[in-house]
């Protein structure tokens, strides 16, 4: 058996397989954000341990006497993260998430100071990766700073409490703007832009790789067996792809979770930072993947019935009900909620509605909901096919693959076909099967591809009456711009 662990934004989910590579066990428990300003995101790492601990005693009821005979542990998690530690490995402040823009200032004067970081690390300085966080603490709060004896990522930090060891993998790392991602090293060079030296960096492993045992203690607690390998995990991007089996050159999917991410595989390193694409490791070994990200996508979704205090399930059964006549007055939404990565790198953008009116009821707004997060990924896979990537089908994984309205509606917006598999918790499962690879396993034989459950072939007719209303989606973005620096100038 092989357990995969994914620390999510909104949830720590956790899931078993066994030696045939069928989910055997699953669990999860929900987390939350802490906004205690304008622009911050933040979860206490110490939420995550504790989630930890009431997956595995879920699990191990679930699995009674087959819980013994897990041999690997895989781990996944949301990107970018900061999590400091101080000398005696306390934990020095709250962490710093992906989805925190505070620090767009900071990504100006490393731009303007470092523009190595491009080249080297592959990619623009946004305010949700790593280093431009680091900077903002050294500015904003330096006593913290001149505390830090380890950065970690989400997952590395929950390593560190099953193990005892700092490792991170090159696909999770590739994600702070210091991985040298080429050449899968830390740059000495990217560290010392943020003032940082390796040693306050974890020992890079590839995601296949053994990290280290769980520390007997724990596996005596747990009732498992002391020699229980870590395996060096991923991303969460990086290991949903193993999950659905997204491991070679051209093979690709949708992640359609808090964020939106479209991901493609590459036999080679192959950057277009200006064009807002990430250019990351894979969490297998000689391989690296582009990405496109959207900072809202399902999340966008689930604001929207929070506000309306109606259920997702109930809107969306609303919204499958309207009329084609309907969806094409139903009004424009820009998903733009905590700013946006690919393309614009604009962490001030924000969402927005146009063409309210008096009649507009709620399944509208929800229709708008779903075709404006569709436009999003739509636009970003657009930015990949410029930067070199062909992406013929995608897998789409996910909370938003649940809905077939959806997925039928990016197939036309994207004018590709999407599938869907059995297994949802894709990130975990790819922690699962990681850890499984990390003692031996065949990868041929373990990263297949799921069974397709549900394949979504585009409408060309639906495509072309969509492609008018995403004109108007970007005119609008375009528009939003220049009433911001119309402000800005008042």
């Amino acid at each position: 058996m092989y357990l995969g662990i994914d620390i999510g934004t909104s949830e720590l989910k956790a899931v078993v397989i066994d030696d045939s590579g069928q989910i055997i066990a699953d669990s999860h428990v929900a987390l939350t954000v802490q906004r205690p300003h304008l622009y911050w995101s933040e979860q206490s790492p110490e939420l995550w341990w504790t989630a930890t601990h009431e997956v595995i005693g879920a699990l191990r009821q679930k699995m009674a006497d087959k819980w013994g005979s897990i041999r690997a542990i895989g781990l996944s998690g949301q990107m970018h993260g900061a999590v400091l530690l101080g000398k005696n490995h306390q934990v020095l402040r709250p962490c710093i998430l992906w989805n925190d823009t505070r620090s767009a200032e900071e990504c100006r004067e490393l731009t303007e100071a470092h523009p190595e970081f491009h080249t080297i690390s592959g990619n623009l300085v946004m305010p949700g990766f790593t280093a431009p966080k680091l900077v903002w603490v050294a500015k904003h709060e330096p006593e913290i700073f001149k505390q830090i004896a380890q950065v970690l990522l989400p997952k590395d930090y929950l390593r560190w409490m099953l193990t005892g060891e700092f490792v991170s993998d090159v696909s999770d790392s590739a994600g702070t703007l210091w991985l040298d991602v080429e050449r899968r090293d830390w740059s000495e060079k990217l560290l010392s832009a943020c003032g940082l030296r390796r040693e306050q960096m974890p020992r890079l492993v590839e995601g296949s790789e053994a990290s280290g045992v769980l520390k007997p203690e724990l596996a005596h607690a747990w009732g498992l067996n002391s020699q229980v390998v870590v395996a060096g995990g991923g991303g969460d991007n990086a290991a949903s792809a193993v999950g659905v089996g997204a491991v070679n050159p051209g093979d690709a999917f949708i992640s359609l979770g808090t964020s939106g991410v479209l991901f493609v595989v590459n036999e080679k390193f192959r950057p277009n930072a200006l064009a807002g694409v990430h250019a990351f490791c894979h969490a297998l070994p000689g391989r690296w993947h582009q990405m496109s990200v959207m900072l809202s996508a399902a999340s966008c979704l689930r604001w929207l019935c929070q506000t309306l205090s109606v259920t997702e399930p109930q809107l969306l059964a609303e919204v499958e009900k309207m009329s084609e006549a309907e969806q094409r007055r139903a009004p424009i939404f820009l998903p733009y909620l905590s700013g946006e990565r690919t393309p614009h790198n604009d962490p001030l953008a924000f969402g927005s509605f146009y063409g309210l009116r008096n009649e507009t009821h709620r399944a509208a707004l929800g229709y708008a909901v779903l075709e404006g997060v569709a436009f999003g990924l739509a636009d970003g896979l657009e930015v990949l096919q410029d930067s070199g990537s062909v992406v013929n089908e995608c897998s789409l994984t996910g909370g938003g693959a649940r809905s077939h309205f959806w997925g039928q509606l990016i197939a036309d917006t994207l004018n590709i076909p999407i599938v869907t598999h059995p297994a949802s918790s894709s990130g975990a499962l790819g922690a699962a099967r990681l850890g499984w690879l990390s003692v031996g396993g065949d990868e041929q034989q373990i990263c297949q591809k799921p069974i397709v459950e549900h394949r979504f072939t585009p409408d060309k007719q639906k495509h072309l009456e969509l492609k008018k209303r995403q004109g108007l989606f970007r005119l609008l973005y375009q528009q939003q711009k220049e009433a911001r620096e119309l402000l800005v100038l008042e």
